[in-house]
């Protein structure tokens, strides 16, 4: 699987989301995501698996560096000081000294932008992430973050599959030099007894599933993060 390039990060196409897995199967899936090739894994503050998803993947064996890990910080922690020490609970819990990417969840009704994406910067600024983006910004906030930030932003994670149009959000990201990295890229399982995405498979030999994967995989600067919680679908 080729990796998307955005504003000097090189993302694995296909990550491995992590978002309401069992709290209790986390570990094993993530350790299996990545014996079968995944290289990418997701999760989030939110999620309140990120230990689990740590001890994923130290039990797999990888090299630390040969993983790209992303997690996200909730608004309400978006104010400066609550915003680096959740910085600092992040990497504690995943139990690593910094991720390659660290995401602002969803826009804050509260804080201002400006404020949150000072504290983004300095935290990568300090090394505790590779590089820094957002998740769930519209066409408008996405210029704003942009425009307020000092260090390139490389990604905003949406929703994205085959019954959802992105195309003006994709084609701003594009013109910022980001990607796009589409969480629920199989609708939450509803591509997979689509009759257009069935037939095209059976016409490859691959599954509905694959074919909505490929179909935003092929697309410039687009990644996707699907989830399961079953070992052969993973």
């Amino acid at each position: 699987m080729h990796d998307v390039s955005a504003n000097g990060a090189q993302i694995p196409a296909l990550g491995f989301g992590t978002w309401d897995l069992p709290p209790d199967r986390v570990q094993p899936l993530v350790e299996h995501a990545l014996g079968v090739g995944y290289r990418h894994l997701d999760t989030a503050q939110m999620y309140g698996n990120e230990a689990a998803v740590g001890a994923g993947l130290r039990a797999s064996g990888l090299a630390r560096d040969a993983v790209f890990l992303t997690t996200k910080i909730w608004p309400d922690y978006f104010a400066r000081d609550a915003f680096l020490e959740a910085t600092d609970e992040r990497l504690r819990l995943l139990g690593v000294d910094r991720v390659d990417l660290l995401l602002l969840h969803w826009p804050s009704k509260t804080v201002p932008l400006g404020e949150t994406i000072e504290a983004l910067n300095a935290v990568r600024k300090a090394g505790q992430t590779r590089h820094i983006g957002v998740s769930n910004f519209t066409t408008k906030l996405i210029d704003e973050a942009v425009r307020l930030s000092d260090a390139p932003l490389v990604t905003d994670q949406v929703e994205y599959h085959p019954y959802l149009d992105q195309s003006k959000v994709l084609a701003k990201l594009k013109a910022h030099g980001m990607a796009l990295t589409a969480y629920c890229p199989i609708a939450r399982g509803r591509v997979v007894d689509d009759p257009t995405l069935v037939r095209i498979g059976e016409a490859h030999g691959k599954s509905a599933t694959q074919v909505a994967l490929r179909w935003l995989v092929q697309q410039e600067g687009v990644i996707a993060i699907p989830r399961s919680s079953n070992e052969a679908r993973i």
